[in-house]
């Protein structure tokens, strides 16, 4: 999950007055293309996201909110299920993609993850840009959405090993006091041995597993192809 307050190069965030996210005519011309970048909590997507010097939608603003009837459990009934796809509102997140692929803006809410809750709304403005990154741990669940829409340029996986993300994963969400320490560590634990079932899951649905250097790569060159079907200047960072 990314932290509601963490911030991301190449993006211009306002506030707006926007309640909804509904998703524009797909009449509108393709201006822009996405390149969705998954992986399992804690896999560094949000470091990558800004290091590409791409704008960045984070996905993880779409997470539904505590109380919603629809969430999901764990198995044992104790507590919702955060890391389950059924947490997260797809449809909304699908809506805002496209807008920005079609319009280069879209309002998007703002979600505080220690509260389990959006707190406010803001805009994402990508200009001319004819790429960004969407990044949350949820990204593959949409591959094949953004695929029917026409606005996919490259899906990624991000795999770096189960216990270096329970490290870098326990550590960032410690830092940030995202929930109790029992809570994390149960979570953590839970998640290392479930990584290689999520990564599996992720490139089932259309994501290209990969290193960190892979990414940025990939990224580039997506970057390179934006930019010679739009004659628009991109800066990357690979």
């Amino acid at each position: 999950m990314t932290h509601a307050s963490k911030r991301t190069r190449g993006v211009v965030r306002r506030p707006t007055d926007a309640s909804h996210w509904c998703p524009v005519s797909s009449q509108s011309p393709i201006s822009a293309r996405v390149v969705l970048l998954c992986g399992p909590s804690g896999s560094g997507k949000s470091l990558i996201a800004a290091r590409s010097g791409l704008p960045v939608l984070r996905l993880d603003d779409f997470y539904k909110e505590a109380g919603d009837p629809t969430l999901p459990l764990l198995p044992d009934g104790s507590a919702t299920d955060w890391d389950h796809p059924a947490s997260w509102d797809a449809d909304a997140a699908v809506a805002a993609i496209d807008r920005l692929c079609r319009t280069g803006r879209t309002p998007v809410p703002v979600y505080d993850i220690s509260l389990s809750a959006r707190t406010g709304e803001d805009t994402v403005d990508i200009g001319r840009t004819p790429l960004f990154i969407a990044e949350g741990i949820f990204a593959a669940e949409i591959v094949g959405r953004c695929r029917e829409l026409g606005v996919l340029a490259d899906a990624l996986c991000l795999n770096r090993g189960p216990v270096r993300t329970f490290r870098r994963r326990f550590v960032r969400d410690l830092k940030e006091g995202r929930k109790s320490v029992p809570f994390l560590l149960r979570r953590g634990w839970r998640l290392m041995r479930l990584e290689r079932s999520i990564i599996a899951r992720q490139t089932a649905l259309g994501a290209h597993a990969c290193d960190r250097d892979e990414a940025l790569g990939r990224m580039a060159s997506a970057a390179c192809r934006g930019r010679t079907a739009t004659g628009t200047s991109t800066t990357t960072a690979a």
